[in-house]
């Protein structure tokens, strides 16, 4: 799975893009997803999820993807699970304070907000706490149902 994660994180641009294009795709579908039930639909789409972000970002399925805000590096995989930037001890090789083989997942998600083009934009949006409630379940149906609970 690292070696995925590296990858992506090398082509977060392209992955990016990717994703917008799939994210378009879901609000089109939007208005039959909601009449089929997102509750009905989030173990399936979870699943899918899982599998497809599992695979590429060794994603943690905590319900509330940051992906695009962070580089394409899931923040999940910081041994700490910081949602905000690094902890401070990061060592001079990048490697992460807990687990020095790794890299650290903040200098991974810095690498990948350059490959997007963002800067340090998307990582100077402060995360809100992870809700463990919402584990497992799939944050691109979260994502949909927050957007029409707004718009309305």
């Amino acid at each position: 799975m690292k070696a995925a994660r590296d990858w992506s994180t090398r082509h977060a641009k392209g992955l990016h893009r990717l994703y917008e294009a799939f994210e378009w795709t879901l609000e089109l579908l939007d208005p039959l997803l909601h009449k089929i039930g997102y509750q009905r639909l989030d173990k399936t789409f979870a699943r899918l999820e899982g599998l497809i972000k599992g695979f590429l970002f060794d994603s943690q399925s905590c319900g509330q993807c940051t992906l695009g805000a962070t580089g394409m590096a899931c923040p999940m995989n910081c041994p700490k699970t910081l949602r905000n930037g690094p902890c401070g001890g990061v060592r001079q090789d990048g490697g992460c304070e807990i687990k020095p083989e790794m890299t650290c997942v903040w200098v991974k998600a810095w690498e990948g907000s350059q490959q997007m083009g963002q800067g340090d934009s998307g990582l100077q949006v402060i995360q809100l706490p992870v809700d463990t409630r919402l584990k497992g379940r799939s944050s691109w149906l979260g994502a949909l149902k927050s957007r029409r609970e707004k718009s309305a």
